[in-house]
């Protein structure tokens, strides 16, 4: 009888650097006048919105002559909102002034930055305790040093992405980068999630197999501590918390299958469907193809049966849960004889895939099966004439 096999490709998931996407909503408009020390109009100054509920940061907003800002589509929420001088000194991470906590609501939300009327209040303690001042102060400094430190890990991300995106890849060079990243803040669940990534990728590189394991269990290992920061946030508002988690989980489960540990990986692979259900078909369709490649037909037979369950137009499940069912054919004579659903399992892929990658190999599958063929899928029907 012959045998068929398939190496499968499983979907690794990215995540964005910084920002998360927006979503369509109500939002609110703000506005206001900035002066410097001197009570002089600051032109050209620029002012940053970030959503502290959301982590989305706005396009600095540019002051005209007259010092005035204006913008439409803030979500409502409570902003960071931070004054720069100019663009050298937001690339700088160098602030004038910022407020911490401002309601956006959806109407109109004026906040001016008077520079000179703070710097009298401050001198003569005008409505602020020397306790208040000493805070303020304090929180001034906290954020001016994360400003700089989130402005190191954005430029060791960036020469991370560029080095691996070289031809031909430089992982070396990415791992080193994030690496150095990770002592800089090793609170930071992205930057041991690429660090993983790095890892990952560049095992199958190596020619030696000690050094090929050592780099997937350095990938395990950054990916698990990804996750488990993830995890430590408690009512993390971002809108992609849990797809983001799922990538986690996704990626480590391939870095144990290319170690050859496969009941963790199909353990991660179900971690990543039970935190983010739009996930799920995917998940159980890699955990298929781990059994199909382990050898193990009848369990990647049943994870298919869950990716189809979970997403019915899944062309490919039903072609790989179709060749592991001809796995288990027997001759009698000269005539193939498949398991019930064989045949099914591969007219449902022409159905949902009619000119799909697998297409001619599910046709001549069946016909070597003695069934039939159907060749009206994907073809138009002719309008009838009148």
């Amino acid at each position: 009888m012959k045998k068929y096999s398939v190496i499968l490709l499983f979907a690794t998931l990215a995540l964005g650097l910084c920002i998360p996407p927006a979503f369509a909503q109500a939002s609110g408009t703000v506005k206001g006048v900035c002066k410097d020390a001197q009570g002089n109009a600051l032109v050209d100054a620029l002012v940053v919105w970030l959503n502290m509920d959301t982590g989305q940061k706005y396009p600095p907003l540019k002051t005209n002559k007259k010092g005035e800002y204006f913008s439409l589509g803030l979500t409502p929420g409570k902003y960071l909102v931070t004054l720069y001088k100019n663009a050298d000194d937001l690339k700088a991470g160098k602030e004038m002034d910022h407020v911490k906590g401002f309601p956006v609501k959806l109407d109109e939300n004026p906040l001016d930055f008077d520079l000179k009327k703070d710097t009298e209040a401050a001198a003569k303690g005008q409505g602020m305790t020397p306790e208040q001042l000493k805070q303020k102060q304090e929180e001034a400094a906290k954020q001016a040093k994360e400003s700089g430190t989130i402005k190191s890990l954005n430029e060791k991300l960036l020469a991370a992405k560029t080095a691996a995106e070289a031809n031909p890849p430089d992982y070396d060079a990415a791992i080193a980068a994030m690496t150095e990243a990770t002592q800089m803040d090793a609170t930071r669940d992205l930057i041991w999630f690429k660090l993983g990534d790095y890892y990952r990728l560049s095992a199958p590189k190596q020619t030696d197999p000690a050094e090929k394991q050592k780099r997937l269990d350095s990938a395990v290992e950054a990916y698990q501590k990804a996750v488990d920061i993830k995890k430590s946030i408690t009512n993390d508002k971002d809108p992609s918390a849990a797809k983001n988690l799922a990538a986690y989980y996704n990626n480590l489960a391939d870095a144990y299958y290319k170690a050859k540990k496969i009941d963790d990986a199909v353990k991660t692979y179900e971690m990543a469907a039970q935190v983010d259900p739009s996930s799920v078909a995917q998940s159980y369709f890699n955990i298929g193809a781990v059994y199909t490649n382990a050898g193990r037909p009848d369990d990647a037979n049943v994870a298919f049966d869950k990716c189809i369950a979970a997403d019915p137009t899944r062309a490919e499940a039903y072609y790989q849960k179709g060749l592991n069912l001809l796995g288990k054919a027997t001759l009698q004579g000269d005539k193939t004889i498949a398991p019930p659903g064989t045949e099914e399992a591969f007219q449902k892929y022409l159905e949902l895939s009619p000119t799909g990658p697998n297409a001619d190999s599910a046709k001549a599958l069946l016909a070597s099966l003695g069934a039939k063929v159907e060749t009206t899928y994907g073809t138009k029907k002719k309008p009838s004439k009148n």
